[in-house]
């Protein structure tokens, strides 16, 4: 039988007393390094990472999608049922990997060829992962909420991106 070395987190720590959205991001960044800290299976960091998010941020859905054949491909997420693959170009993931650029979508019904893999999406957030210049990875994160997310979202949401560039 195997049991998670002592020296990994084991839970996310979710200070829910705070409720300025950055303070709440500077309590979780420590612990999501800790989390991925002597662990060298990139999929098994991710999947982590992507659970932490989730616990984290109170959203519908978050995950990765990963470029493959010139398509993205859902990778680890939590939540609701996903869109397996997007084509380049198309939806909020597939703009944010064509363009190269985060991207903060207040209401996606306003956002043109949004892809719905959930009704009850109502705001997204993407950003872009690059090795070698290149984008290999989105994350993305949905809410139920119009406008949910923000600068202090795409900020710290970056430095997740940088933890998952540097695994």
């Amino acid at each position: 039988m195997y049991f998670c070395p002592s020296f990994m987190a084991e839970s996310i720590f979710r200070p829910n007393h705070l409720t300025d959205k950055k303070a709440r991001y500077q309590s979780l960044l420590p612990q999501l390094h800790a989390l991925v800290k002597g662990e060298p299976d990139f999929l098994a960091n991710v999947s982590n990472l992507m659970a932490a998010l989730k616990e984290s941020l109170n959203c519908l859905w978050v995950g990765v999608y990963f470029v493959k054949n010139e398509q993205l491909v859902l990778g680890p997420f939590q939540g609701p049922v996903a869109c397996t693959r997007i084509a380049r170009g198309k939806g909020v993931c597939g703009t944010a990997w064509n363009e190269k650029r985060n991207i903060v979508v207040e209401d996606v019904d306003a956002f043109p060829g949004h892809i719905a893999c959930s009704s009850l999406s109502r705001s997204e957030i993407v950003l872009p992962a690059f090795k070698n210049d290149e984008v290999f990875l989105v994350l993305d994160a949905d809410s139920e909420q119009l406008a949910f997310f923000n600068h202090v979202d795409e900020e710290y949401l970056g430095e997740v991106i940088k933890i998952i560039e540097s695994l």
